[in-house]
Order: structure tokens, then sequence, then C-alpha cells
């Protein structure tokens, strides 16, 4: 009976994977009500449930992807690929208003720049004190601070190793986590509660899936607001890290 369970779920790979997500994201949301009451969102146990999943995966199979690595899990690997995550951040943007979209105006196409130059600036300072001192290392953790796509992106594009890449993505992580933490609590304070200062926090904050779940936790109508400046913060961050910003750091410390 189990190996007959056990043959339709390989064959099935993405839509176990959709089923295995929704059971991480029914326990994630339980643990959410039950240990903070909604304070911290559902989202970021989800991120911590998936790191030592993915952590186990590896470690059973000494593979490279995780779970996926499995052959019961190996949707996980599509469903987690670059395909359906630009889709589903894509199609977050179709339900912003054009109206309100422009309100943002000049502040937040100047979001972005800020919330793109802040923690690049701040990723090369922690990457120096922790003695990475050439351009290529610096760049690429930095770029993971702006977000942790762009970290792997920049590295990738300018020769970075494997592991300074595994830094810059780590980096990025910890940045999401603490967006989905921090923002229910500093909401009030930091006047969410329109579009127009979502776009503004999604541009300063960049990384998609933090300012997604962290204002999914303080209000859902401004989810696309957030992460319409977010996803375009991305593409900022991957378009200058591999470039200006890596001559900029480059021009500052040589080679």
């Amino acid at each position: 009976m189990w190996n007959l369970i056990e043959h339709a779920l390989e064959a099935n790979g993405l839509v176990t994977a959709f089923a295995f997500v929704g059971i991480v994201m029914w326990v994630s949301v339980q643990l959410s009500r039950r240990l903070t009451f909604g304070r911290v969102h559902g989202s970021a146990f989800a991120i911590v449930i998936g790191l030592v999943l993915a952590w186990v995966g590896g470690t059973l199979t000494g593979g490279q992807k995780g779970l996926a690595d499995l052959s019961l899990f190996s949707g996980i690997g599509l469903m987690g690929g670059a395909m359906l995550r630009d889709f589903a951040i894509v199609a977050t943007a179709f339900e912003v208003q054009a109206t309100e979209a422009r309100k943002a105006g000049f502040i937040g196409a100047f979001s972005l720049l800020l919330g793109t130059l802040l923690p690049f600036v701040f990723g090369c300072c922690v990457a120096w004190v922790f003695g990475y001192r050439d351009a290529v290392s610096m760049t690429t953790i930095g770029a993971g601070a702006v977000t942790y796509i762009v970290g792997p992106v920049t590295g990738a594009a300018i020769g970075a190793s494997s592991d300074v890449v595994a830094l810059s993505i780590a980096t990025g992580l910890i940045k999401a986590i603490l967006v989905m933490v921090g923002t229910p609590m500093a909401a009030r304070w930091m006047g969410l509660d329109n579009p127009r200062s979502a776009m503004v926090f999604g541009g300063l904050a960049g990384t998609v899936s933090g300012v997604t779940a962290g204002l999914a936790a303080t209000d859902r109508r401004l989810v696309p607001y957030g992460a319409l400046t977010a996803t375009f913060h991305t593409g900022l961050g991957c378009l200058l890290g591999p470039s200006v910003l890596y001559l900029t750091v480059r021009a500052l410390v040589g080679a």
C-alpha cells in the first residue's frame, strides 16, 4: 500500500510539492497564532522550517538541493525554481490600482535608489570587518544585503566563490526575516496605512518576501503596493550590483 502511495507521489512531483508546502504553511500559521498571537507572521516560521528541512534533506542525501534531492520531494525543486517564483511575484502587481501607484511619485523612485545603496554599503562594511577585503567578495555580500536574489546574481556575474555566494544568500535571508517580523511591530510608527507609504516602504526594505509577509500581517490590502516597488528594487539591484556598484568598490579597495 505504501509503495503504491509513494509511487503516486513521486509520479506527481509538483502536486506533491504544493501539498507539502501547504501543510508547512498550515503548521506555520498555527505556530504564529498560538505562540505569538499573530504578531510574528506565519511566513517567518515557514522560512525557518524550510531552512531546517533543507538542511535535513542535504544531510540525508549529501546533495546540493535540500529536500529536492529526495525523489519523493523532487517537485519542490521545480516549485521553488525561478519560473514559479517570478510568476508569483509578477501576479501580485495585477491587484495594484494605477491611480494609487502614481501617488508614490518621486519619493517612491528615490526610495528604490536609497533602499539599494544603504543596505549595499552596510553589507560591504560588514564584509570588511569580517576579513573579506577583495572587491568581488565585498560586492557579493553587499549585494546579498540588498536581497538574497541580488547577492547570488551579482556573485555569479563577477566570479565570486560559492562560499561568498552562500554568505550573501544568508545575509539576504536574515534581512527578509527581520523585515517580516519587524514590519507589524513598527507599522504604526512608520505610518503604514495607505498604498503610498506601502510603496515607499517596499522600495526601502527591498526584500519581496519580507515586505509581502510583513504587510500581510499588517494590512493585506497593502501587499500588492509594497510588492510592486520591492520587485523593482530586486531588478535595480541586479542591474547595479555587477556593474556600477562593483566598479565603485573595486575603485575604492582595488582588485
